[in-house]
Protein backbone atom coordinates (compact mmCIF):
# COMPACT_ATOMS: atom_id res chain seq x y z
CA UNK A 1 0.00 0.00 0.00
CA UNK A 2 2.91 2.44 1.14
CA UNK A 3 4.53 1.78 -2.39
CA UNK A 4 1.55 2.42 -4.14
CA UNK A 5 0.67 5.66 -2.59
CA UNK A 6 4.13 6.80 -3.53
CA UNK A 7 3.77 5.64 -7.14
CA UNK A 8 0.95 7.81 -7.72
CA UNK A 9 2.39 10.57 -5.71
CA UNK A 10 5.66 10.67 -7.82
CA UNK A 11 3.30 10.72 -11.16
CA UNK A 12 2.70 14.48 -10.50
CA UNK A 13 6.37 15.47 -9.04
CA UNK A 14 8.57 13.18 -11.51
CA UNK A 15 12.48 13.83 -11.46
CA UNK A 16 14.71 14.95 -14.45
CA UNK A 17 18.14 14.27 -14.41
CA UNK A 18 21.25 15.58 -16.27
CA UNK A 19 19.24 17.43 -18.10
CA UNK A 20 17.09 14.75 -19.36
CA UNK A 21 13.56 16.65 -20.27
CA UNK A 22 13.93 16.52 -23.78
CA UNK A 23 14.78 12.69 -23.44
CA UNK A 24 12.57 9.59 -23.60
CA UNK A 25 12.39 6.61 -21.27
CA UNK A 26 14.69 4.87 -24.45
CA UNK A 27 17.48 7.83 -24.09
CA UNK A 28 17.36 7.83 -20.57
CA UNK A 29 18.21 3.58 -20.83
CA UNK A 30 20.86 4.03 -23.41
CA UNK A 31 22.48 6.72 -21.07
CA UNK A 32 22.15 4.53 -17.74
CA UNK A 33 23.37 1.69 -19.63
CA UNK A 34 26.37 3.35 -20.84
CA UNK A 35 27.99 4.50 -17.48
CA UNK A 36 30.53 2.20 -15.35
CA UNK A 37 29.03 -1.69 -14.60
CA UNK A 38 30.84 -0.83 -11.03
CA UNK A 39 30.22 1.62 -8.47
CA UNK A 40 28.69 2.30 -5.02
CA UNK A 41 25.77 0.25 -3.52
CA UNK A 42 24.60 1.37 -0.36
CA UNK A 43 26.78 4.33 1.75
CA UNK A 44 30.34 3.46 2.46
CA UNK A 45 31.09 5.14 5.63
CA UNK A 46 33.84 4.99 8.85
CA UNK A 47 32.48 6.69 11.61
CA UNK A 48 33.16 6.91 15.26
CA UNK A 49 31.05 7.68 18.57
CA UNK A 50 29.50 6.33 21.81
CA UNK A 51 26.10 5.86 23.82
CA UNK A 52 23.94 8.65 24.07
CA UNK A 53 21.89 7.12 27.10
CA UNK A 54 24.79 6.40 29.61
CA UNK A 55 28.32 7.76 30.63
CA UNK A 56 30.24 6.98 27.85
CA UNK A 57 32.99 3.98 28.37
CA UNK A 58 35.63 1.82 26.33
CA UNK A 59 32.89 -0.66 26.36
CA UNK A 60 30.46 1.55 24.75
CA UNK A 61 32.34 3.42 22.50
CA UNK A 62 33.79 2.45 19.39
CA UNK A 63 34.11 2.60 15.73
CA UNK A 64 31.35 1.48 13.15
CA UNK A 65 31.84 1.38 9.63
CA UNK A 66 30.62 -0.02 6.29
CA UNK A 67 32.34 -0.56 2.70
CA UNK A 68 29.03 -1.56 -0.48
CA UNK A 69 29.84 -1.76 -4.35
CA UNK A 70 27.90 -3.45 -6.86
CA UNK A 71 28.46 -5.02 -10.09
CA UNK A 72 25.96 -4.36 -12.82
CA UNK A 73 26.35 -8.14 -14.71
CA UNK A 74 23.49 -7.24 -17.76
CA UNK A 75 22.43 -3.84 -18.93
CA UNK A 76 18.40 -3.42 -19.04
CA UNK A 77 17.91 -5.97 -22.36
CA UNK A 78 16.44 -8.50 -19.86
CA UNK A 79 12.48 -8.62 -20.17
CA UNK A 80 10.64 -5.50 -19.09
CA UNK A 81 13.84 -3.78 -19.93
CA UNK A 82 15.95 -4.91 -16.22
CA UNK A 83 19.14 -5.76 -15.71
CA UNK A 84 20.85 -7.95 -13.00
CA UNK A 85 23.60 -6.99 -10.86
CA UNK A 86 25.69 -8.49 -7.76
CA UNK A 87 26.12 -6.58 -4.51
CA UNK A 88 29.01 -6.98 -1.50
CA UNK A 89 27.97 -4.89 1.88
CA UNK A 90 30.26 -5.26 4.72
CA UNK A 91 29.75 -3.62 8.70
CA UNK A 92 32.03 -3.89 11.38
CA UNK A 93 32.11 -3.04 14.61
CA UNK A 94 35.55 -2.50 15.88
CA UNK A 95 35.81 -1.80 19.71
CA UNK A 96 39.22 0.53 19.23
CA UNK A 97 39.01 1.85 23.05
CA UNK A 98 39.65 -1.70 24.28
CA UNK A 99 43.30 -3.12 24.86
CA UNK A 100 43.99 -4.85 21.71
CA UNK A 101 41.49 -3.19 19.40
CA UNK A 102 39.38 -6.26 18.81
CA UNK A 103 36.86 -6.14 16.20
CA UNK A 104 33.49 -6.52 17.97
CA UNK A 105 31.20 -8.34 14.90
CA UNK A 106 31.95 -8.53 10.99
CA UNK A 107 28.95 -8.64 9.35
CA UNK A 108 29.04 -9.70 5.63
CA UNK A 109 26.07 -8.84 3.11
CA UNK A 110 26.33 -10.66 -0.60
CA UNK A 111 23.44 -11.13 -2.89
CA UNK A 112 22.03 -11.17 -6.54
CA UNK A 113 19.26 -8.38 -7.13
CA UNK A 114 17.04 -7.93 -10.16
CA UNK A 115 16.42 -4.10 -10.91
CA UNK A 116 14.14 -2.03 -13.69
CA UNK A 117 13.60 1.59 -14.19
CA UNK A 118 10.22 3.04 -13.40
CA UNK A 119 9.19 5.65 -16.08
CA UNK A 120 6.21 7.70 -16.59
CA UNK A 121 5.87 10.01 -19.32
CA UNK A 122 9.04 9.44 -20.55
CA UNK A 123 10.78 10.35 -17.51
CA UNK A 124 12.63 8.52 -14.72
CA UNK A 125 10.60 8.13 -11.00
CA UNK A 126 11.98 5.53 -9.35
CA UNK A 127 13.56 1.97 -9.15
CA UNK A 128 11.87 -1.58 -8.48
CA UNK A 129 14.45 -4.43 -7.09
CA UNK A 130 13.94 -7.69 -6.27
CA UNK A 131 16.96 -9.29 -4.32
CA UNK A 132 18.15 -12.65 -3.22
CA UNK A 133 20.52 -11.59 0.00
CA UNK A 134 22.19 -13.19 2.59
CA UNK A 135 23.86 -11.66 5.84
CA UNK A 136 25.73 -13.66 8.73
CA UNK A 137 28.55 -12.79 10.82
CA UNK A 138 30.96 -15.29 9.84
CA UNK A 139 31.54 -17.23 13.14
CA UNK A 140 31.29 -20.62 14.37
CA UNK A 141 29.61 -21.84 17.70
CA UNK A 142 27.81 -19.40 20.48
CA UNK A 143 28.06 -16.29 18.75
CA UNK A 144 26.85 -17.82 14.90
CA UNK A 145 24.46 -15.66 13.12
CA UNK A 146 22.78 -15.96 9.59
CA UNK A 147 19.76 -15.23 7.58
CA UNK A 148 18.43 -15.25 4.00
CA UNK A 149 16.28 -12.86 2.74
CA UNK A 150 13.89 -12.65 -0.84
CA UNK A 151 13.50 -8.59 -0.88
CA UNK A 152 11.10 -6.87 -2.43
CA UNK A 153 12.58 -3.06 -2.83
CA UNK A 154 11.18 0.27 -4.51
CA UNK A 155 12.75 3.94 -4.83
CA UNK A 156 10.95 6.79 -5.72
CA UNK A 157 12.10 9.95 -6.90
CA UNK A 158 9.28 12.68 -5.73
CA UNK A 159 12.12 15.23 -7.12
CA UNK A 160 15.77 16.11 -8.00
CA UNK A 161 15.99 16.55 -4.16
CA UNK A 162 13.55 14.06 -2.34
CA UNK A 163 13.59 10.36 -2.70
CA UNK A 164 11.39 8.19 -0.86
CA UNK A 165 11.95 4.22 -0.28
CA UNK A 166 10.34 0.96 0.79
CA UNK A 167 11.80 -2.46 1.28
CA UNK A 168 9.92 -5.82 2.44
CA UNK A 169 11.43 -9.22 3.03
CA UNK A 170 10.44 -12.72 3.30
CA UNK A 171 13.02 -14.27 5.75
CA UNK A 172 14.91 -17.52 5.31
CA UNK A 173 16.34 -17.97 8.92
CA UNK A 174 18.86 -20.64 8.89
CA UNK A 175 20.67 -19.42 11.99
CA UNK A 176 19.72 -21.75 14.79
CA UNK A 177 21.17 -19.05 17.69
CA UNK A 178 18.68 -16.08 15.76
CA UNK A 179 15.51 -18.06 15.45
CA UNK A 180 13.53 -14.78 16.81
CA UNK A 181 15.76 -12.09 14.73
CA UNK A 182 12.67 -10.88 13.23
CA UNK A 183 11.59 -9.17 16.91
CA UNK A 184 14.91 -7.22 16.59
CA UNK A 185 16.15 -6.44 13.12
CA UNK A 186 12.21 -6.31 11.30
CA UNK A 187 10.19 -7.04 7.95
CA UNK A 188 10.17 -4.42 6.63
CA UNK A 189 11.86 -0.86 6.43
CA UNK A 190 10.50 2.56 4.74
CA UNK A 191 12.46 5.87 4.63
CA UNK A 192 13.75 9.01 2.75
CA UNK A 193 16.50 10.35 1.59
CA UNK A 194 16.96 14.79 0.77
CA UNK A 195 20.13 15.98 -1.10
CA UNK A 196 20.23 20.07 -0.40
CA UNK A 197 19.21 22.30 -4.00
CA UNK A 198 23.25 23.08 -4.16
CA UNK A 199 24.23 19.42 -3.65
CA UNK A 200 26.33 19.97 -0.27
CA UNK A 201 24.16 18.58 2.01
CA UNK A 202 22.44 15.24 2.83
CA UNK A 203 20.18 13.48 5.35
CA UNK A 204 18.28 10.37 5.31
CA UNK A 205 16.27 8.78 7.73
CA UNK A 206 14.92 5.22 7.73
CA UNK A 207 12.60 3.40 10.07
CA UNK A 208 12.98 -0.89 10.07
CA UNK A 209 10.18 -2.00 11.47
CA UNK A 210 10.27 -5.21 13.78
CA UNK A 211 8.06 -8.22 14.07
CA UNK A 212 4.62 -7.28 16.10
CA UNK A 213 1.47 -5.23 15.98
CA UNK A 214 2.57 -2.38 17.87
CA UNK A 215 4.48 0.27 16.48
CA UNK A 216 8.23 -0.73 17.79
CA UNK A 217 11.17 -0.29 15.46
CA UNK A 218 14.65 0.71 14.76
CA UNK A 219 15.94 4.25 13.57
CA UNK A 220 18.58 5.06 11.29
CA UNK A 221 19.31 8.97 11.02
CA UNK A 222 22.23 9.95 8.61
CA UNK A 223 23.55 13.89 7.84
CA UNK A 224 26.46 15.03 5.60
CA UNK A 225 28.05 17.68 4.92
CA UNK A 226 30.15 17.88 1.37
CA UNK A 227 33.40 18.89 1.94
CA UNK A 228 33.97 19.96 -1.85
CA UNK A 229 31.88 20.38 -4.79
CA UNK A 230 33.94 18.18 -6.94
CA UNK A 231 33.79 15.07 -5.00
CA UNK A 232 31.63 12.62 -2.75
CA UNK A 233 32.95 13.06 0.17
CA UNK A 234 30.66 14.00 3.00
CA UNK A 235 31.26 14.75 6.74
CA UNK A 236 28.86 13.02 8.66
CA UNK A 237 26.60 12.60 11.20
CA UNK A 238 25.55 8.61 12.26
CA UNK A 239 22.52 8.12 14.62
CA UNK A 240 21.54 4.24 15.80
CA UNK A 241 18.27 3.33 17.64
CA UNK A 242 17.33 0.22 18.46
CA UNK A 243 17.70 -3.44 17.86
CA UNK A 244 19.83 -5.11 15.43
CA UNK A 245 23.05 -2.42 14.52
CA UNK A 246 24.55 -5.88 14.05
CA UNK A 247 23.86 -9.18 13.81
CA UNK A 248 25.99 -10.46 17.29
CA UNK A 249 24.04 -7.98 19.04
CA UNK A 250 20.98 -8.25 17.04
CA UNK A 251 18.43 -8.58 20.29
CA UNK A 252 20.62 -6.06 22.13
CA UNK A 253 19.44 -2.38 22.53
CA UNK A 254 21.90 0.39 21.35
CA UNK A 255 20.97 4.26 21.22
CA UNK A 256 24.52 5.35 19.63
CA UNK A 257 25.80 8.72 17.92
CA UNK A 258 28.95 8.30 15.58
CA UNK A 259 30.81 11.02 13.56
CA UNK A 260 33.14 10.09 10.81
CA UNK A 261 33.31 10.52 6.87
CA UNK A 262 30.56 9.59 4.34
CA UNK A 263 30.95 8.39 0.68
CA UNK A 264 28.37 7.98 -1.24
CA UNK A 265 27.02 8.05 -4.69
CA UNK A 266 26.22 10.83 -7.08
CA UNK A 267 22.80 10.42 -6.97
CA UNK A 268 20.59 8.78 -4.17
CA UNK A 269 21.68 5.32 -2.64
CA UNK A 270 20.27 2.46 -1.81
CA UNK A 271 18.96 0.80 1.26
Amino acid sequence: MLLALLVQWGQAQIVTIRDQEQFNADSIRRDFDSRPFFGLYKDTYFTMGTAVNTRPTQFNSDVKFQVSISQRLTKSVLPWHSYLFLFYTQKAMWNVFEESLPFHDLNFNPGIGLSKLIFSKGQLIGKATLLLEHESNGRDGEASRSWNKISLCGSFYIDQNLMVHGKYWIPIIDGQLNKDILRYSGIYQAGLQFISPNKRWVFDATFVKRKGWNLSGNWIVNAGYRISKKDNQFLMVHFYNGYGENLLDYNKYHCRLRVGLLIRPAFFSDF
